[in-house]
């Protein structure tokens, strides 16, 4: 087993931490205050050929796997942009997986290279208010008349939609009742028209640079050639989207909770109380080297999982796994950063109470923590289905 980086997952991390380098600490303050998408940022990591990083090179990607692009997620976080910056090109990275695998050529060829380049930003449409994470329940109707079809409904914590152009939406094309198993479900990808889908902004606790919405459409017109693979498959389709997705988040949140880490290890270095460091004393270190650990061995089961899908191996354990441990380690030491401040810890100049809000993010989405014990206990331990 080799757990060092080849050169080219070097070089990539260096390149990456070259193109974040303009976006420092008081830019995400800012964006953090403020709000509104950092799309200087944005275009910045699409001019440097970064949003294509896991695409086919032959519509303009670079042709990696989930480990490269777990890298680079981790790297933009890590920089201090935390799930603000993470986030911001998230969906680019994994989102289309179901266009690359299920859609045609002419749709591939339409749709990716916009992506790539930056010229599109996508959201994606999947969460219902009064459905969650019983995705087979959804409500969201798209009924087929003659060429097109027409959207009705309602998806919550949808992000990037008040500034995407295009959405990639599941919906029911059958009524439930009439389903069978996993059917019923399809998955469109077209242009988000807000004559007929309105957007509204949900205030939130962290992450403001990057909007969560409630999204209503009433009257959509979907062409059919929007619609990705067969009718009635896309909850199949979305499945291939579900493993890189945590993985991601995972690689994510390590990166957010390594910058806390490291605030929080200098501050301890420079704050000097009692004519002596307070990183001197036991009590500051050990929290910290306690996450340092923790960090460590969420971010190996994250190249593990990465590694497994890259090898089209059986991952959905150890890509949950990832997620639930990487989330919990990075909350446990944005909390310590701030402990390590102490009253300070609390201001938003020292960065650290931004990230304890972001924390909370890769610890409630896109899968609870409780399903992911729920799905170890039953898959891994055979344990009977306990919902």
């Amino acid at each position: 087993m080799n757990f060092g980086w080849t050169e080219q997952q070097q070089q990539i991390r260096d390149a990456v931490e070259r193109v974040c380098a303009p976006f420092d600490a008081d830019y995400w303050l800012r964006h953090d205050r403020e709000g509104g998408f950092p799309g200087d940022f944005h275009q910045a990591l699409a001019e440097a050929g970064w949003l294509g990083i896991a695409m086919p090179e032959a519509y303009g990607g670079a042709g990696l796997g989930i480990s490269e692009a777990a890298l680079m997620m981790h790297t933009i976080a890590a920089t201090g942009a935390g799930l603000s910056g993470a986030s911001a090109v998230h969906m680019n990275i994994f989102g289309l997986h179901p266009v690359v695998v299920f859609g045609n050529e002419a749709q591939k060829q339409r749709w990716l290279p916009p992506l790539i380049a930056g010229r599109d930003k996508a959201c994606f449409g999947v969460t219902e208010p009064n459905t969650g994470l019983n995705t087979l329940k959804l409500k969201t109707r798209a009924v087929r008349q003659g060429d097109h079809y027409v959207v009705t409904g309602q998806k919550v914590w949808i992000s990037t939609a008040q500034v995407a152009n295009k959405i990639l939406l599941l919906a029911r094309t059958t009524p439930v009742e009439e389903c069978r198993g996993t059917e019923g479900l399809s998955l469109f990808y077209t242009d988000l028209d807000r004559s007929t889908v309105e957007v509204r902004e949900i205030e939130k606790m962290g992450r403001k640079a990057v909007d969560s919405n409630q999204v209503f459409i009433d009257g959509l017109r979907i062409p059919v050639e929007d619609r990705v693979g067969e009718e009635g498959q896309g909850f199949s389709y979305i499945l291939h989207g579900l493993n890189p997705e945590r993985i991601l988040i995972a690689a994510e949140a390590v990166g957010l909770g390594r910058a806390a880490l490291a605030r929080g290890a200098l501050y301890a270095q420079e704050r000097v109380v009692f004519d002596r460091p307070i990183g001197m004393n036991q009590g500051i270190q050990h929290p910290l080297a306690k996450s340092w650990m923790e960090l460590e061995a969420a971010h190996l089961m994250v190249h593990k999982a990465a590694w497994l899908y890259d090898q089209h191996q059986p991952c959905g354990a150890e890509a949950n796994s990832a997620k639930y441990l990487a989330a919990e380690a990075c909350y446990h030491a944005c909390e310590n950063a701030i402990l390590t401040h102490g009253g300070m810890g609390y201001a938003k100049e020292y960065h650290v109470e931004r990230y304890l809000r972001e924390a909370w993010i890769p610890r409630l989405a896109p899968v609870s923590p409780q399903l992911i014990l729920c799905f170890i206990a039953e898959k891994v331990l055979g344990l009977p289905k306990s919902y």
